[in-house]
Formats: structure tokens, sequence, C-alpha cells
């Protein structure tokens, strides 16, 4: 649990989560600190940022994208769960943009992309893929799902690989974000993204979609 794993970070950091439903809200501690502390009481949201110092801001994960975000001139922070419907929503330009609105300069941003299910196992209906996809894409190219499988198919280091089964793709979720990151404005240089997939590493990580147990791994990152 966070409030164990942050005995190793900073012990006198106060710790803030949330309960995650899939969607792109974002809350800072003061806004979670408006509800009780009890587990089926946690906000529902996705994301949470900072709005002090010394505070741990936390995302769980099974196979989606833990995000972690960093300002390292204000010391400001955001944990971020990307799954693909957060990321159909674009959860992580909603983190950006709070922090641009507190302060923050998009190139004083660094975004780490923790473990999940890695794109050439992960098998989704084309409808999933387009949802995801056209986020990247321009809004012309978005006539049909296959239209914007086939744009995503063209891009360099491309989100979308094929899938034996027809009407189904693979999905790299993770690469989805870090173009969404790059396209607004954050350079790839300071956007790192873990080697690892949760599905495929078993002896290192729990993966949902592997083990169909409702388990988590946990990420948390402090503020300055």
């Amino acid at each position: 649990m966070p409030s164990e794993l942050i005995e190793v970070l900073e012990p006198a950091a106060q710790v803030y989560r949330v309960k995650q439903v899939h969607g792109n809200t974002i809350l800072t501690p003061s806004e979670i600190a408006a509800t009780a502390g009890q587990e089926e009481d946690l906000p529902l949201a996705d994301g949470s940022l900072t709005d002090r110092g010394n505070q741990s801001v936390w995302a769980c994960s099974a196979d989606c994208t833990p995000a972690l975000i960093a300002d390292d001139r204000t010391g400001q922070v955001a944990a971020v769960h990307a799954g693909w419907r957060g990321t159909a929503t674009k959860i992580l330009p909603v983190a950006i943009a709070r922090l641009l609105a507190s302060g923050s300069q998009i190139e004083h941003l660094r975004v780490a992309l923790g473990p999940a299910i890695a794109g050439e196992v992960y098998q989704v209906s084309l409808q999933v893929a387009a949802e995801v996809g056209a986020t990247i894409l321009p809004s012309e190219v978005a006539a049909s799902p296959e239209d914007i499988v086939a744009a995503l198919a063209q891009l360099p280091d491309p989100p979308i690989l094929p899938d034996p089964h027809p009407g189904r793709v693979r999905l790299d979720v993770r690469r989805v974000n870090a173009i969404q990151l790059q396209q607004l404005g954050i350079s790839a240089d300071r956007i790192a993204i873990a080697p690892h997939c949760t599905y495929q590493e078993p002896e290192r990580f729990f993966s949902y979609r592997r083990d169909k147990l409702k388990k988590v791994q946990w990420s948390g990152i402090v503020s300055r």
C-alpha cells in the first residue's frame, strides 16, 4: 500500500490517492482531502497532482500505464492512471493542462511511463483502437475505425500492430500516450518509457489480462 511504500521514499510526506474509474479526472490533495479517508470514500478520479511540497501522489495499475509527471523547476508532480479509456479521453494532456495552469512550463516537465501491457500482446477491437488512435490524428482522418487504424499503421514507430483475428489489432497504449505528450511540445528525451510488459513478465508484475485477479502495482512520486 502507498502508506507503507512511502516509508522508503519520504516518511514525512503525506499520501494521496484516488479510486480509479478509467476516466480523465485529475484532483489535487486539497480536493482529495475533502472526502473521508476510507477506501470506499476515495474520490472518483484517475490522477492526482500536488499543490504544495512534501506530498506524495499515487496511481495503481494492473496492465494500464502508470504515468508520473514532474516539473523540475517548481517541484510539482502528478501521478496518473492511463488505461485505454483514459487515453482515449486524453488524460495525460488533461493532467499537463492542470500543471500549466498551476505555473509549470511545458519545457520543464519530465514524464515516466511505467510498466504496462505491451502493444505486441494487447489485442483490442478496431473500435477501441480507433477511439484511442483518433486522439493523435488530424480530425479529417477520423472517418471510420478502419481509416483510423490504417492511418495509425503509417506513423513512424506505429502504435498499431496486426492481429490474426478479423476485426482485431494490437494496440500500444504507452506509445499513444507518448505521442500525445510530444504533440503538446514535450520532447522525446524528456519522456521515459519503461521497457517492461506486465503481461509477459509474471515473475515481476501482476497482469489482470493474464491472471484475471484483482491485484495492482503501485507507482508513486513525491513533490519537492
